[in-house]
C-alpha cells in the first residue's frame, strides 16, 4: 500500500462547523515564526483532534473496516478494546508525564494475537486512521501559509501525531511540508518524542530549535484550537499565542480546568486567513 495514495483515494472534502466565538484580533510586533498545530488546526479532524473516545461509533465502524480488509473475523467491538487496552498498556509503562505511543507498536501487537502478519501494522494504521478521523485542509490554509513564508517568517510544526500524518500533506496538497513553506528543522511530532502535548518539553524543544535560528519565544505565535494541550504550554514557555476557533470540532475551552486559571490567548482566530491581520 502506498499511504498517500490511500489517503488522496480514500479522504473527501469537509468542511469545517461555525463556532460562537468572536475573534479577538491584535497586532503582534517583529513576529519572526509562526508555529502551527495541525489536527483541528491546519486539517478539519472529523474527530476534533488525533484521539477520539472508545465510545465513538466511528472508532468501531473503523476497526471493523481494518479487518475486514485482511479477511478477519475477529470482532470489532473485541478488537477494539484490545486496541485500548494495549495504548493504556504502553502508557502506564512510559515516564513521561504524558506519553506518547508509537500506534505502529499497538498494531503489531494487536495483529499478531490474531494470527496476523506484523507487516500489516503500517497498513492497518492507514486504514483505520482515514476511517476514525478522516481530515481535510482548512479553508485558506495554502493561501495563508504562502503569505507567512512570503512575509520572511519561518514555518513551523507541534503536534501531537502519527507517522502517517506528514503523509497527509503530499495525499492532499500534492505538497511536502517543506513545499508548502515549513522549516523542516522546526517540525516536532509526539509520537516521535515519546511525550504530546500538553508537556511543556516539546515547546521547550522548539524553543532550542528557533534560538539556534535567532528567533527568541517573544517572536514567535504559535496556533492551536486547544486551551490546554496548545495555549497552556505555549504560554508558559513564552510564545505569543493564537486560539483557532474556526471549527465547532475541534475547538476545546476545557472550562473548569485548574491549569487554565488566569490563562488566555493573546488572540483568537475563527478563520487562517486572519493571520495576516496579526502580524503583517
Amino acid at each position: 500500500m502506498d499511504p498517500v495514495e490511500y489517503f488522496r483515494n480514500h479522504l473527501t472534502p469537509r468542511h469545517p462547523v461555525p463556532t460562537d466565538t468572536a475573534p479577538a484580533l491584535r497586532h503582534f510586533e517583529g513576529i519572526k515564526a509562526v508555529i502551527f498545530d495541525i489536527y483541528g488546526t491546519m486539517l478539519v479532524s472529523g474527530a476534533g483532534d488525533i484521539g477520539v473516545d472508545a465510545s465513538n461509533a466511528r472508532m468501531l465502524g473503523a476497526m471493523k473496516e481494518t479487518l475486514e480488509s485482511f479477511g478477519s473475523t475477529v470482532p470489532p467491538e473485541n478488537a477494539l478494546a484490545e486496541y485500548f487496552d494495549l495504548i493504556d498498556e504502553l502508557h502506564r509503562k512510559s515516564d513521561h508525564e504524558y506519553p506518547e505511543i508509537e500506534i505502529r507498536t499497538v498494531w503489531t501487537a494487536l495483529l499478531e494475537r490474531h494470527g496476523l502478519s506484523p507487516d500489516l501494522a503500517s497498513e492497518a494504521c492507514v486504514i483505520f486512521e482515514c476511517a476514525a478521523n478522516p481530515v481535510w485542509p482548512m479553508p485558506e490554509l495554502e493561501e495563508s501559509l504562502s503569505a507567512i513564508k512570503s512575509s520572511g517568517k519561518r514555518l513551523g510544526i507541534i503536534s501531537n501525531a502519527q507517522f502517517y500524518t506528514p503523509l497527509l500533506f503530499p495525499a492532499l496538497f500534492g505538497k511536502e511540508l517543506p513545499e508548502l513553506g515549513f522549516d523542516r528543522e522546526a517540525v516536532i511530532y509526539s509520537y516521535q518524542v515519546g511525550e504530546g502535548k500538553p508537556s511543556r518539553n516539546l515547546y521547550q524543544s522548539m524553543k532550542e530549535i528557533l534560538n539556534t535560528k535567532s528567533i527568541s519565544p517573544a517572536e514567535t505565535l504559535y496556533i492551536g484550537n486547544d486551551m490546554l494541550k496548545d495555549i497552556y504550554p505555549a504560554r508558559a514557555e513564552g510564545f505569543n499565542t493564537v486560539l483557532f476557533a474556526g471549527d465547532q470540532r475541534s475547538l476545546r475551552w476545557h472550562h473548569g480546568d485548574d491549569r487554565l486559571i488566569g490563562i488566555s490567548p493573546d488572540a483568537i482566530i475563527t478563520e487562517l486567513n486572519q493571520i495576516q491581520q496579526l502580524i503583517s
